[in-house]
């Protein structure tokens, strides 16, 4: 089991965000053999694809160039003009040969786990030079597979090279009695046969070196226990922070709520523990809205804000409490409390009303009714939420 410089084993799975940083650094499974393979496999398709009418056109192009006239031969313009021609245009029959041998190149890598460019990668590291790593690289489960591959590839390749070359043997022998353009397209798809055989041995290296390129890839990016705290710690924060980041924030919510007190059209308390103030705008909301609520010197503060504000106080303990447990700040209250809060608040806005002689003075409301579901039981601890 690989182990961490710290002493501890890898034994965890790695985490993505441990995935991606590998990727950026350019640390991707990559099997040369898959590679090899393809490219291999893609030349030997495209000289049986292309081969004949590759050989036919550089042939009619050697022919052009070797039977120039003895004048065109000591003219250096006319010389120099046919072989760069000769050469142009073997090239230009060429390039869909190469256009495929390329496009195989970026097969391979793109099959194991994509591209990543990564400049980090290219960068001087001392740390590369340290003999004792390099001795570790030597003895390691990588350069035994690699000794093993090695052997793999000389034997198997060995024996099938043997093997076409003992059975084109005789095919080749009669290429020196054909005619050159006859020869050389024969010995194109001799060619082409012979690297497609080739391919097939390295099939089965490739297919034993891709599971193991990714199980080694794998395995170099597990972690140790503690790898996996010190990132969860990294990514999600440590908790004296995290506790500190919530206190801020409770803060901050708390000084947004202070600063809508003034626009409420009520403060209905408990009297003590609780109060919460209210905001009905009849029309912006279909509902009362609590503005700001509170316990213990929450609820002191919110009530000396609203006496400071001219903000109406109202004593109501078991609508304070139902609107309390019942509603999130900045959200309407419930259908349920819809008649309650109406009877306050008719009240609240008759005593802003001015006084009418001989009209008796406005009387709060004191059958104040509270549903069962949301009904709380008083609570004499007084605590701040």
């Amino acid at each position: 089991m690989a182990e961490h410089e710290s002493g501890q084993e890898r034994t965890e799975e790695p985490t993505p965000k441990r995935q991606e940083d590998a990727k950026k650094k350019g640390q991707l499974a990559r099997s040369r053999e898959l590679n090899t393979m393809i490219s291999l496999l893609v030349g030997a398709g495209g000289l049986i694809a292309f081969g004949n009418t590759m050989i036919g056109e550089l042939s009619e192009q050697m022919k052009n160039y070797l039977t120039m006239s003895p004048a065109g031969m000591d003219d250096i313009e006319v010389f120099t003009a046919t072989v760069g021609s000769a050469l142009g245009n073997g090239i230009l029959i060429c390039v869909p040969f190469f256009m495929l041998l390329l496009v195989s190149v970026f097969v391979g890598p793109l099959a194991m786990g994509g591209w990543a460019f990564s400049p980090s990668s290219m960068a001087f590291k001392i740390s590369k030079l340290n003999p004792l790593k390099g001795v570790a690289k030597m003895v390691s489960a990588k350069s035994l597979m690699e000794l093993v591959k090695a052997l793999g590839k000389f034997l198997l390749v060995g024996a099938m090279a043997t093997t076409v070359i003992w059975q084109t043997f005789d095919q080749l022998l009669m290429l020196a009695s054909k005619d050159v353009e006859t020869a050389l397209n024969h010995f194109a798809n001799i060619a082409g046969l012979s690297f497609l055989s080739f391919c097939t041995a390295l099939i089965l290296i490739a297919a034993i070196d891709v599971p193991f390129q990714l199980w080694e890839h794998k395995r170099q990016l597990k972690m140790t226990k503690q790898e996996i705290k010190d990132e969860s710690k990294e990514s999600e924060g440590r908790p004296e922070v995290k506790s500190q980041i919530r206190m801020l924030q409770r803060e901050m919510s708390q000084r947004r709520m202070m600063d809508n007190v003034p626009t409420a059209n009520v403060v209905i308390t408990n009297p003590t523990h609780y109060a919460v103030a209210l905001k009905y705008d009849d029309l912006g909301s279909r509902a009362p809205v609590v503005v700001a609520k509170g316990k213990g010197e929450i609820a002191m503060r919110i009530r000396k804000l609203a006496a400071e504000h001219d903000v109406m106080s109202f004593s109501a303990p078991p609508l304070a409490r139902a609107i309390y447990a019942s509603t999130e700040i900045d959200r309407e209250i419930p259908a349920q409390l819809y008649l309650a809060v109406a009877q306050v608040l008719a009240y609240v806005y008759q005593l802003k009303l001015p006084p009418v002689p001989g009209q008796p003075v406005p009387q709060p409301p004191t059958d104040i009714a509270i549903p069962d579901e949301l009904s709380v039981p008083e609570d004499n601890s007084g605590d701040s939420p």
